[in-house]
């Protein structure tokens, strides 16, 4: 991705006529789009990408599941705080931070 916004920047300063860039051959200007090809040939020729959009999808399932089971009450920890919180052996609640006196 960064060759191809690299290419876009370089591309667009070659068309406005900006003086050290469009005074360079062609031939630079297209490099970065054919390091973006190249790039993407190997990332998908490799599995990068696949082992990529695959942990995307399991990050997605592991967030729903603890989403559901949060929902359900199922939740060890949740419920050991809520237990908690019923008997009234909560932890001390943190202080509230001190706040200015207007009048100053």
């Amino acid at each position: 991705m960064w060759f191809l916004i690299i290419g876009l920047l370089l591309l667009g300063l070659y068309l406005a006529g900006v003086e050290p860039v469009s005074a360079w051959h062609w031939v630079w200007i297209a490099l970065p789009f054919g390091a973006a090809v190249a790039w993407w040939t190997l990332a998908d020729a490799s599995g990068l990408t696949r082992k990529r959009a695959e942990e995307k999808i399991e990050e997605r399932k592991r967030a729903r599941r603890q989403r559901d089971i949060d929902a359900l009450g199922l939740n060890p920890h949740q419920q050991k705080r809520v237990h908690e919180l019923r008997r009234g052996d909560a932890p001390a609640a943190a202080k509230e931070p001190r706040r200015r006196d207007p009048s100053l």
